[in-house]
C-alpha cells in the first residue's frame, strides 16, 4: 500500500518505528483534512510517499503546500505521506472521498502498514455532525477524544490533566431503551471503524474530534489543530491561537478562487 519517493530517501522514508502517526478521516466539513494541511504545512514536512489503493476516488492536482512557482507544478494525489524525522512524525494526508463499499479494506489494509511500519500510535482528526448531538453532548466544548484501551494505559491521566472531554455514547434506542450505549459518530466517516478495529487489535489510537456543520470549516480546523497541539505540542506556544499555524497556498481556491496558471 506504501509506496516511497526518492525525495524520502528510499527505505529510510518508509523507517517510522516508534513515530506517530497522524491522519484525517474524511468528514464532515473535511476538518481533519483541513487541520492536516496545517500540520504539514507550518512543519514544512518533506513528503516521503504516498498510497497506491483502490479504495479512494482517483485525483491529481498541483503541489498544495507550494511556496514558489518552481514546486508549485509539482503534482499531488489523493493519499500522500509526509514525514518529520526529527519529532519522530508521519502523516497520511487523504484528499478524495472513499469508493463506495471500500472502508473496511481500507481501514485493514492500513492498520496492517501500521504494525509492519512498527508505528509507535495513530492520531485520527475528525468531525461529527453538530446538529445529531444529544443532549449531554450539546453542554461545554464541541471538541471530543476518544482512546483505545491500549492507549489509555499510558497517556489517559494526561488527558485528564488537559481536562478533556471523552466522546459520550449515546443510547442504542433513544425513547425505548436509555440504557444501552453505544458509540455514534454521524459524519465521521471510517472514524468509528478505525476506532474499534484499532481496540480489537490492540493498536495505540487517538481520535480527536470537533463536533461541527458543513460550510466554511476553515475556524473549525484551527480549533482540532490547537486541540492537537496542546497534547502533541508540535508547535511550542503559551496560548494557542491561529496565527502559529501557517496556511497553504492551496486554501486560496478553497472557495472558488479561480485555477493557478501553473496547472495548464
Amino acid at each position: 500500500m506504501f509506496v516511497p519517493c526518492d525525495r524520502g530517501g528510499g527505505s529510510a522514508g518508509s523507517d517510522f518505528k516508534g513515530f506517530t502517526l497522524l491522519m484525517p478521516a474524511v468528514s464532515v466539513g473535511n476538518v481533519g483534512q483541513l487541520a492536516i494541511d496545517l500540520v504539514i504545512s507550518t512543519l514544512n514536512m518533506t513528503k516521503v510517499g504516498y498510497f497506491y489503493t483502490d479504495c479512494l476516488v482517483p485525483m491529481v492536482g498541483n503541489n498544495p503546500y507550494a511556496t514558489a512557482e518552481e514546486n508549485s507544478m509539482e503534482l499531488s494525489i489523493n493519499a500522500e505521506v509526509y514525514s518529520l524525522p526529527s519529532k519522530k512524525l508521519v502523516v497520511l494526508q487523504i484528499r478524495s472521498p472513499f469508493i463506495k463499499n471500500k472502508y473496511r479494506p481500507f481501514c485493514q489494509t492500513l492498520l496492517s502498514w501500521v504494525k509492519n511500519s512498527k508505528c509507535a500510535r495513530v492520531v485520527v482528526l475528525s468531525s461529527s455532525h453538530a446538529y445529531q448531538r444529544d443532549d449531554e453532548q450539546l453542554l461545554g466544548t464541541p471538541l471530543r477524544y476518544l482512546l483505545t484501551p491500549d492507549l489509555e494505559k499510558a497517556v489517559g491521566g494526561l488527558m485528564q490533566e488537559l481536562n478533556w472531554k471523552e466522546m459520550e455514547k449515546v443510547a442504542a434506542y433513544p425513547g425505548i431503551n436509555d440504557t444501552e450505549k453505544v458509540l455514534h459518530i454521524p459524519g465521521g466517516g471510517i472514524t468509528k471503524l478505525l476506532f474499534t478495529e484499532s481496540c480489537s487489535e490492540g493498536i495505540q489510537m487517538a481520535v480527536l474530534l470537533k463536533f461541527c456543520s458543513e460550510g466554511d470549516n476553515i475556524p473549525d480546523a484551527f480549533a482540532l489543530v490547537n486541540y492537537l497541539n496542546e497534547w502533541l505540542q508540535l508547535i511550542k506556544s503559551e496560548v494557542n491561537t491561529s496565527s502559529q499555524w501557517k496556511i497553504p497556498s492551496s486554501w486560496r481556491l478553497l472557495f472558488g478562487n479561480g485555477l493557478p496558471p501553473a496547472l495548464f
